[in-house]
């Protein structure tokens, strides 16, 4: 559960802190190669002890490769990677403390062992300091940000705990005594119900075994965790298939069951081992690298076409009255409401009225498509029919509300109607364009939409959003699909 998702960070933070490094080498260079301009100043005795000249700084590249890489591996070898949620301020300290002591250590002897007199003893003194200084500041700043987030309560995973017994209490436990885990418990599963038992520790119970599906439709659940005894095994695996088929990941401390879509891979949560089925084949780096290219690429776009948004929005206010933006809660992620954002294109009063069409029923049809049509303004079908009118998505991708690629958030109205195994496009994050996007969009039914965007989950890989994108780019110069 927690085990992949720490890896990347692991990860992340060694790349991190090499660039630190890095940065405060040039940084011990630079002061080096002026430092002869401290003595104008008195500060330091003008003698033969610092000379004014410094080898240069090609020389010194090879020095740059094995200093990062003593650093990164003693804060490795110290315990500095492995995960913060548990740890203490002054432990983090006491890291950096001995990893700048052996550093110290290891460096001096590969600069004595090979011979490499070039090195001034002042670069490395002055390099060491600002590189412990500076891991230092970085690791303080990291530690009290994300244990002030999970106390604040933001950045959370809504779990739901399926067990009343003592093992169940026990995890719970472990759960309210870290709050910086960022793991918010929304209730708890009676696993066998008529006992009479109102509360495991404090959380509540909210439902039975067969409550499970219509649970999920009432919260937004990131993972259900089963811990019940082995002999309750056979009572749970229904509870554990209405979780595959609706896209939520279902962890247990115990067996695996034959599951036709989710996969299985162990993980565990201070010391309890557990295993988690997921029907999403993505891999915690694989979204790592995902999000970091919707940041990127949205925080782009807006800047960039920031002066197009301003003529699209003069455009709109001259043509039409009512607002520029267009405003509607859709759901994401696990059926997490949020607001998107699109340019108006339709007269007011619009969304009134379409909203009261059977979406099921008539979506395939062209009266559906007509009454849609009547109430589009003039330069709507202009910025709708070149999918203008989605750009302002942007946001919402910036945000983290939506990514670049996935399948189109739906409104409740719609949700609410969805087969079982619909749902389970709700399982990932929503996306401005799919495959939906790229293959027809308004020609394509309603059913073989909702599979295209299971297909899309069953076989993603950032291969797959990078070829989804540059597909996208001649639908939208040509207008396939749209009206």
């Amino acid at each position: 559960m927690l085990k992949e998702k720490e890896a990347v960070i692991r990860k992340a933070m060694i790349l991190f802190d090499a660039f630190i490094v890095s940065f405060a080498f040039f940084l011990a260079y630079f002061l080096r190669q002026h430092f002869h301009l401290f003595y104008k100043l008195d500060l330091m005795p003008s003698t033969q002890l610092v000379s004014g000249t410094i080898a240069s700084i090609s020389d010194y590249l090879v020095v740059l490769f094995v200093v990062v890489s003593i650093w990164c591996f003693m804060l490795y070898l110290n315990g500095m990677y492995r995960s913060m949620r548990t740890r203490k301020l002054y432990e983090i300290v006491g890291i950096i403390i001995k990893s700048t002591f052996f550093s110290i250590i290891a460096s001096g002897s590969v600069v004595f062992l090979f011979k490499l007199q070039f090195v001034s003893r002042i670069f490395l003194a002055i390099f060491v300091i600002v590189s412990s200084a500076f891991l230092l500041l970085e690791k303080i700043a990291v530690f009290s940000f994300m244990h002030y987030v999970h106390k604040k309560g933001l950045n959370y995973k809504n779990i739901l705990i399926v067990g009343t017994g003592k093992r169940a209490a026990n995890f719970i436990s472990k759960i309210q005594n870290h709050p910086e885990w960022g793991l918010k418990i929304i209730g708890a599963i009676d696993d066998e119900p008529g006992r009479g038992i109102k509360k495991v520790k404090d959380i509540k119970i909210i439902g039975t075994l067969k409550d499970i599906s219509e649970i999920l439709h009432r919260h937004a659940v990131n993972e259900v965790i089963f811990v019940v005894p082995r002999l309750r095994l056979n009572h749970i695996e229904n509870a554990v298939n209405a979780c595959e088929t609706e896209g939520i990941k279902a962890t247990i401390a115990v067996d695996l069951f034959n599951l036709e879509i989710a996969r299985a891979h162990p993980t565990d949560i201070d010391s309890i081992p557990l295993l988690t089925f997921e029907t999403t084949v993505a891999k915690e780096w694989q979204l790592f690298v995902k999000r970091a290219m919707d940041v990127a690429l949205s925080g782009l776009g807006i800047i960039i076409l920031s002066p197009f948004f301003l003529i699209v929005a003069v455009l709109i206010k001259l043509t039409s009255s009512g607002p520029v933006l267009f405003k509607q809660h859709r759901l994401g992620l696990n059926g997490r409401k949020f607001v998107l954002y699109k340019f108006r294109t339709m007269y007011k009063g619009a969304q009134k009225e379409l909203s009261k069409v059977e979406v099921f029923n008539e979506i395939d049809g062209p009266d559906f498509k007509m009454k849609k049509i009547q109430w589009i303004t003039p330069v709507g079908k202009l910025i709708r029919k070149f999918s203008i009118d989605e750009l302002p998505q942007l946001l919402n991708v910036f945000i983290g509300h939506m990514s670049l690629v996935g399948p189109r958030p739906s409104v409740s109205e719609e949700v609410v109607q969805y087969k079982s195994w619909q749902r389970r496009r709700l399982s990932v994050r929503p996306g401005i364009t799919c495959l939906w996007q790229t293959n027809g969009r308004n020609k394509i039914g309603f059913e073989e939409w909702m599979k295209m965007d299971l297909e899309y989950l069953d076989k993603w890989s950032l291969w797959l959003d990078f070829k989804i994108l540059i597909k996208t780019i001649p639908v939208v110069l040509f207008g396939i699909g749209a009206y």
